[in-house]
């Protein structure tokens, strides 16, 4: 092996002949184990929220396929709706060309041809990331099967009644023309205004302080040419009066009731509130309770219309009340009509005032359009019948979340649950599987010769559905689809249910509970067996990565490393805001001086899991990265001692007689239950433990302690031929099993060195992968074996202590002292005598008799035993002083410093949280290490 660690070099031609030698596909003899990839979009690239996902599955497909688990580990990628068809629809634009300008078919065209170019990029990159999906079942939500699969669950839902058309309200996109899910819908905190109207009550009625009007306040006056009603608590003295009374709505002339709802907060504002069910969710679902009408004053672009469209709560045409609206604010834009209805409340003497308030605007996250709340015809999936089902399969433990806390979240959304809108109207997607006739009749079937056939309808004119299916429609079959349903497949008898599923939190609704439920529902069987459910990857301050932020990372760059100018166009390319470029710039020239180096996707994965406890958001360091890789150069530069001291030699693997040194007993054992805890950790799904578990093994034992403490028999060439072939052996094979222990985490480093040293091992096999995962054996643990290591090392390391603190040279050789020893300690000498004095530097070993004085010396404690290290002789005692009284002095004046800036209540007071708290460890410090250098200083003077 090369001698210095170099991940660039390895990665990729790994990853490519794991490929083509067909690794990832399912060869296992034992029990079935899937996970299915959460689909990231075609066209996109990965975040490090991919990055995260990908680590903690793969170490979960490689754990188990070592187990000889039959994994399958299924990767594909979503058609992403609204996401393609905007990139698309850009590039068509810049040429000055629209989609309707091509139609349907040729428009659909270039997204696939957009598809066919960009398509493989996340592909590409998730190889990089080490992830070993079985490409050769790659899958893509548009494909022939999987489009096959998404009619096959329309026409059945439909058939059970599940699916229905109705006019409701849905949030609007008015750039895309399209209803959108919650999930595309950002939420922007700005400043805007409360207007204070006044309603003029209807027959003379006055309120109970003699007003002829009600005080109603609004942040979007626009929409009260749609109001329906003016609701009151029904406990608020001041309107109960009221109740059952009109209001002439201004401008409009139209009466409307006052009604009585909970909905109403009497604390805010006067108390009263103006319904508009065709434009506000919350105002709807007061409408569905008291059967208003709704009032569509809106066209697809939110412009106002000459005539409201008037309906009643069912979607039916409401003829009864005259949907006219004054004819000057006919066509205007929403935002254009709201300046002149204020102007016309304030001519009108009705405009009470207007106040400073903050809003959360919605918007589209593609489009960035305030998103109108608009009634429109959809189609619908009654989930309610569903999510019974949904939910009793996760009270019963069929599915069980991790961490189990998200079940609440899960019940909470799920029996609050509403009817879920499957429509969009796009062109790129799966186009609903709906026809109608002339006369507006609807019929679904799996496609037009079906439905003519069931109804039939022998050459009638028929029109296919315009609108295509939400993309969360199709990803919701997804652990059923990509396995051949609705044929019954070999690989969906083997394979499904699946058993883990890997997602963050914010899609346990939108995502996870749709797949039980239609799971559940069209074959029978739960999707998955566990939810594993992480958080938010976040910066190392705690901050969502955004771009706005100027904080994004990519998983690639540290990876494969960045140079800065590179990084800086790629954080601050598109802005339209100098001052915010420039912001992000200064930041990354701050964070990232000379750029991002090339850390390798070892480090990466790693960091991932040690960072994976349960559930919480994740601070991601770049300086654990940086730690994790010199954890990679650890094991590296280790296997390259462990090469120089087998290569070519005497390792045992044939059965020639050994003899195993109580250090070789001790790293055995220690490694059976290592191989204990990252087993018991990753089956409990604690990465992060599981993680410190291996790291702590190979770093503080392995590599610290047992590569030194075999080097004198190693290198002794007196030292018997047996003793030194079971060090050799221990050597090699303890190496051998890290490497598969630590696969599931490192995979290409893991893979390089195995191939090494596998003969050396006396191992076969053409890749680490398919290796047994290590299982412990309890007859190796040797306790004995361990308490005598444990003893060696606590004396070396009290011995190594007092040279750091008396400055001491290592390679001087030193006497020591032992006072209180017992019988274990005296037995411990004599054995390890030899060793300590080479690893130590030991001159020689006194054990200080009963009633003797002991000589001044530094002092460390092995148990109940004392070590002692006699100073005279060992130091320059006036040079010592010089040099600790410079040093106290220094400390002094850092104490003083610090403390007389705490001490200031000014700074106090005016600091950051975070500055106070750095101010605070930094005395603390300081006082810390003055402390010691004074006592130190007490013992040189008095030798």
């Amino acid at each position: 092996m090369d001698k210095t660690y170099q991940p660039h070099a390895i990665e990729t031609a790994l990853y490519q002949n794991w490929e083509a030698n067909n690794y990832f596909a399912p060869q296992g003899s034992g029990e079935p184990y899937t996970i299915m990839i959460p689909p990231p979009n075609v066209t996109g690239s990965l975040h490090m929220g991919h990055g995260f996902n990908n680590s903690i599955m793969d170490c979960l497909i490689r754990f188990r396929r070592m187990q000889g688990r039959n994994t399958l580990w299924q990767p594909g990628t979503d058609h992403a709706g609204i996401a393609t068809q905007m990139v698309v629809e850009r590039q068509l634009a810049a040429d000055g060309i629209g989609r309707h300008d091509l139609g349907r078919e040729k428009f659909l065209e270039k997204v696939w041809e957009w598809k066919e170019q960009s398509g493989g990029t996340i592909t590409r990159q998730i190889r990089r990331l080490g992830s070993s999906v079985d490409w050769s079942r790659e899958r893509f939500t548009m494909d022939e099967g999987l489009s096959e699969a998404v009619k096959e669950a329309f026409v059945r839902l439909h058939q059970d009644g599940l699916i229905y058309r109705g006019k409701r309200l849905v949030n609007w996109d008015t750039k895309f023309h399209t209803a959108i899910s919650d999930l595309e819908v950002e939420n922007h905190d700005e400043k805007g205004h409360l207007w204070n109207l006044r309603y003029p009550l209807a027959d003379g009625k006055k309120t109970a302080e003699g007003l002829d009007y009600l005080i109603v306040a609004t942040t979007r006056p626009e929409t009260m040419l749609g109001d329906s009603a003016v609701a009151v608590h029904p406990e608020d003295e001041r309107y109960k009066a009221l109740i059952g009374s009109y209001i002439e709505l201004p401008l409009v002339g139209r009466r409307i009731p006052i009604i009585a709802d909970d909905y109403c907060d009497p604390e805010f504002g006067t108390g009263c509130v103006k319904i508009t069910p065709a434009h506000d969710f919350n105002d709807y679902e007061v409408g569905k309770r008291h059967n208003l009408p709704l009032i569509n004053i809106f066209d697809k672009n939110a412009a106002v219309l000459a005539q409201a469209q008037v309906f009643n709560i069912d979607g039916s045409v409401n003829a009864e009340i005259d949907g006219s609206l004054p004819a000057e604010y006919a066509g205007l834009d929403r935002f254009v009509a709201r300046k002149q209805i204020v102007a016309a409340f304030e001519a009108a003497g009705l405009l009470q005032s207007i106040d400073d308030h903050a809003l959360k605007v919605p918007k589209g996250d593609r489009s960035g359009t305030v998103i109108e709340p608009w009634l429109t015809d959809q189609w619908y999936v009654s989930t309610k019948p569903l999510a019974e089902k949904a939910i009793a399969v996760v009270e019963s433990g069929e599915i069980q979340f991790v961490p189990k806390q998200y079940e609440n979240m899960y019940f909470s959304w799920m029996r609050d649950i509403q009817d879920w809108c499957i429509s969009r109207q796009l062109w790129w997607g799966h186009r609903i599987p709906a026809w109608y006739d002339d006369a507006g009749n609807v019929y679904v079937g799996r496609d037009e010769a079906e439905v003519r056939a069931t109804h039939n309808l022998g050459d009638a004119n028929l029109r296919q559905d315009e609108d295509v299916l939400d993309t969360w429609f199709s990803s919701g079959l997804w652990t059923f689809s990509t396995l051949g349903w609705p044929q019954q497949t070999d690989f969906l008898k083997t394979f499904h249910p699946t058993d883990v599923l890997v997602t963050g939190f914010d899609i346990i609704f939108f995502w996870v509970a749709r797949m039980i439920m239609l799971s559940t529902h069209l074959t029978g069987q739960i999707p998955f067996k566990t939810v594993y459910v992480h958080g938010l990857v976040r910066d190392g301050q705690g901050q969502k990565m955004s771009k706005s932020k100027g904080n994004v990372l990519d998983p690639l760059d540290i990876v494969d490393g960045i140079e800065l100018d590179a990084l800086l166009e790629k954080r601050t390319s598109g802005m339209m805001q100098p001052k915010l470029a420039e912001k992000i710039a200064k930041q990354t020239r701050a964070e990232f001086p000379e750029g991002i180096a090339a850390y390798g996707t070892d480090a990466l994965r790693f960091t991932n899991l040690a960072l994976a406890s349960t559930g919480r958001d994740i601070k991601f360091d770049m300086g654990r990265v940086e730690g994790y890789r010199n954890f990679c150069n650890k094991l590296w530069n280790a296997a390259n001692f462990v090469i120089e001291n087998t290569d070519n030699q005497d390792t045992g693997v044939n059965g020639e007689p050994v003899d195993l040194s109580p250090v070789d007993r001790w790293i055995i054992s220690a490694l059976q239950r290592c191989e204990q805890d990252v087993t018991r950790h990753l089956d409990a799904f604690r990465f992060d433990m599981a993680a410190q578990a291996l790291y702590e093994f190979i770093w503080d034992e392995y590599c610290a302690w047992y590569l030194e403490l075999v080097k004198p028999v190693l290198w002794d060439e007196n030292a018997p031929v047996e003793r030194q072939r079971g060090t050799r052996r221990t050597l090699v094979r303890v190496l051998e099993v890290i490497l598969r222990l630590a696969h599931p985490f490192m995979p290409f480093i893991t893979e390089e060195i195995w191939q090494r040293i596998k003969g050396q091992a006396g191992i076969s096999g053409e890749t680490i992968m398919l290796q047994a995962w290590p299982v412990a054996n309890e007859s190796r643990i040797d306790a004995a074996a361990e308490g005598d290591i444990e003893w060696v090392k606590q004396l070396m390391l009290g011995v190594r202590q007092i040279r750091g603190e008396m400055k001491i040279s290592m390679a001087k050789r030193i006497d020591i002292i032992v006072q209180n020893a017992g019988a274990d300690d005296l037995r411990r000498l004599a054995d390890f005598e030899p060793l300590l004095n080479k690893l130590a530097k030991l001159e020689s070993v006194r054990v200080l008799a009963a009633g003797e004085e002991a000589p001044m010396s530094a002092t460390a404690l092995v148990g109940e035993m004392q070590v002692l290290v006699p100073m005279a002789g060992l130091i320059d005692k006036d040079a010592e002083l010089a040099r600790l009284d410079k040093e106290i002095q220094r400390l002094t004046g850092e104490v003083q410093r610090v403390g007389g800036k705490l001490a200031n209540e000014g700074f106090v007071a005016k600091a950051p949280a975070e500055v106070l708290d750095k101010e605070r460890a930094k005395l603390a410090e300081a006082e810390q290490a003055l402390s010691k250098m004074v006592e130190q200083r007490g013992k040189i003077a008095a030798l």
